[in-house]
């Protein structure tokens, strides 16, 4: 059957048309999201680098105040130079872990007085986390785990995406 010439170039600009629907769905649903993610994470590790000061004070005042470990405390803690950002899975957001040396020392009357390891350097990772515009830290520090420990600790739940 012979489909008169007008016809023929209805359906092939139809076929450019559909075709020209498919690859913009595609851009803004697989490319956009990929650029948006990166550009954060940009973002959030040159801020990171910005406040770091401001939250290794943070870091130790807050895990300070947790009373983890129990009748220890927080008395120093060393921050290495290296960070490890990773996202957290479920919820994608930006975390930095950060390698720590930890010094506690027995609270009086807490029970640990008498504990020789209470002087012992602790190893442990320092969490931050980052909402898009600031870093911030709850103190929570993963005891005995180095960053790249924790995320294969983690790896169900946490991807490395950068290192600095």
């Amino acid at each position: 059957m012979l489909l008169p010439a007008g016809l023929v170039g209805v359906m092939t600009g139809g076929i450019f048309v559909t075709f020209a629907i498919v690859l913009t769905v595609i851009v803004f649903i697989w490319i956009v999201p990929r650029f948006v993610r990166q550009s954060r994470l940009k973002k959030g590790c040159h801020a990171f680098g910005q406040q770091r000061e401001r939250l290794e004070k943070e870091f130790l005042e807050s895990a300070g105040m947790t009373g983890i470990p129990r009748g220890l405390i927080w008395v120093r803690c060393d921050f290495e130079t290296e960070v490890c950002f990773v996202r957290e899975r479920t919820t994608g957001q930006l975390q930095s872990l950060v390698p720590v040396t930890i010094a506690f020392e027995a609270e009086v009357g807490g029970g640990m007085e008498e504990v020789e390891a209470v002087g012992n350097l602790r190893a442990a990772t320092a969490v931050f986390l980052y909402d898009g515009d600031a870093w911030s830290t709850e103190g929570r520090a993963i005891f005995n785990l180095n960053p790249q420990q924790t995320v294969e600790h983690h790896q169900e739940s946490l991807e490395i995406v950068g290192s600095g």
